[in-house]
C-alpha cells in the first residue's frame, strides 16, 4: 500500500518549481526566489551522498527556514550510501529527496551517476526503494528521456515502470536525451532537441504517477501551456537569468497582487543584513540577482553596479539600494 506520508499528495505544491542547478541554487539563491514566488517548489544544487555522509553538512544543507518547500537532490549510485545521505537529508528538514538521473557532465560519469543511471533501471529502483525505507518525506527522480542515440520510447517507459514499481511516484522529465559522449554540459541542455510529448504521453499513459516538465521553458506562457498536458513545470536557466518571470506566473498561477522588482529585492533587507553580520560577503547573495531587471531600462546599469562593487570590502545593503536608484533614475526620466 503506497504511504501517503512519503507521496506528494497536493497537486499545487508541484505546479511550479525551480530546477537543481549546480553552481547555482545555493541557500541565498533560494531565499530569493522564494521572495518572488511564494508558492514555488525549491531544488539545492545536486550533492553527492558521499558528501552528504562525511562533508560539511552545515555548509553543503545550508537551508533557511523561508525557504519551504524544498526539496534535497542527492547525486550516487550505491543504495544504502543514497539511503544514508536522504535520512540525513529529512532530519536536516528537507521536504523531498530527489535522485539525479539527468546529469551528463564527465565526472558525473565516472562516478557511475547520474544520466548513466538511466541504462540501469534496476540499480535506480533499488537506490529509490532503499530511500524510501530510509526516510519519512517523499522520494523522487529527475531523469531525461534517454541517453544518446537510443529514442526508443519504450525503453523511457520501461525505466519509469521500474523505478515508480519501487515506489517513486513523482517524475520530473528533462524532456531531452543526454549524450554521454562528445558534448559538454552546456550543449546537453541546448543541442538534444526538446520532446515534451513523451513527457506528456507518460502522464497520458501512467496517469497514477505525478510528472513535471523541465527543459527548455522560457516564459511564462510556455511554462502555463504544459499544465494542459502535465502536473507541473520546472523552470532552470529562465528563472536564474530573468528571476523576475517567477513572480509572474506565482501571481497568475496562485493569485495575490504583482510586485515590483525594487520591492521584492527590498523585502530581503533583513536577511541581507543578518547574512552579512555572520560574515558572508555581499557578492555571494547579490550574484544571484543579477537578472532581475532583465529587459528593463536600466538593468544593464542595476547588473554593473552591483557586479563592480558587491565583491569589495565593507560593501553592505547600500550598494543594493545604489544599484536600485540608478533603475529607478531611469525610470523617472522615462516618465519625465
Amino acid at each position: 500500500m503506497l504511504d501517503l506520508k512519503k507521496e506528494i499528495v497536493n497537486p499545487q505544491a508541484i505546479r511550479l518549481s525551480v530546477a537543481p542547478m549546480m553552481d547555482w541554487t545555493d541557500s541565498h539563491c533560494r531565499v530569493f526566489h522564494r521572495a518572488l514566488a511564494p508558492h514555488a517548489r525549491l531544488y539545492t544544487e545536486m550533492v553527492h551522498a558521499n558528501a552528504v555522509i562525511h562533508g560539511d553538512r552545515a555548509r553543503l544543507l545550508a537551508m533557511d527556514p523561508v525557504e519551504h518547500p524544498v526539496a534535497l537532490q542527492l547525486g550516487g549510485s550505491e543504495p544504502a550510501l543514497l539511503a544514508q545521505a536522504a535520512r540525513i537529508g529529512a532530519e536536516r528538514g528537507f521536504d523531498e529527496i530527489n535522485l539525479n538521473c539527468g546529469c551528463p557532465s564527465d565526472r558525473v560519469q565516472a562516478g557511475r551517476f547520474g544520466a548513466c543511471l538511466m541504462r540501469e533501471p534496476a540499480l535506480v529502483a533499488a537506490s529509490v526503494a532503499a530511500m524510501i525505507e530510509a526516510c519519512d518525506v517523499p522520494v523522487t527522480v529527475k531523469c531525461r528521456l534517454g541517453v544518446d542515440d537510443d529514442h526508443r520510447f519504450e525503453v523511457f517507459l520501461a525505466f519509469v515502470d521500474e523505478v515508480a514499481a519501487a515506489g517513486c511516484t513523482m517524475f520530473v522529465v528533462h524532456a531531452r536525451n543526454a549524450w554521454l559522449k562528445g558534448l559538454s554540459p552546456k550543449e546537453n541542455r541546448e543541442v538534444p532537441p526538446l520532446r515534451y510529448d513523451w513527457a506528456y504521453r507518460l502522464k497520458r499513459e501512467r496517469p497514477q504517477l505525478k510528472i513535471l516538465v523541465n527543459g527548455g521553458i522560457a516564459t511564462a506562457e510556455e511554462a502555463t501551456s504544459h499544465l494542459e498536458h502535465a502536473d507541473g513545470s520546472m523552470l532552470g536557466r529562465a528563472a536564474y537569468h530573468e528571476p523576475y518571470v517567477l513572480h509572474r506566473i506565482d501571481t497568475a498561477w496562485f493569485g495575490g497582487e504583482l510586485r515590483s522588482r525594487a520591492e521584492l529585492l527590498r523585502s530581503l533587507r533583513p536577511y541581507v543584513e543578518a547574512e552579512l553580520a555572520r560574515g558572508v560577503f555581499l557578492k555571494h547573495i547579490t550574484r544571484h540577482m543579477l537578472g532581475l531587471f532583465h529587459g528593463e531600462r536600466g538593468g544593464r546599469a542595476f547588473r554593473q553596479v552591483l557586479s563592480e562593487g558587491a565583491h569589495k570590502p565593507g560593501a553592505d545593503w547600500s550598494l543594493i539600494e545604489q544599484a536600485l536608484a540608478v533603475t529607478e533614475s531611469f525610470a523617472a526620466r522615462d516618465a519625465a
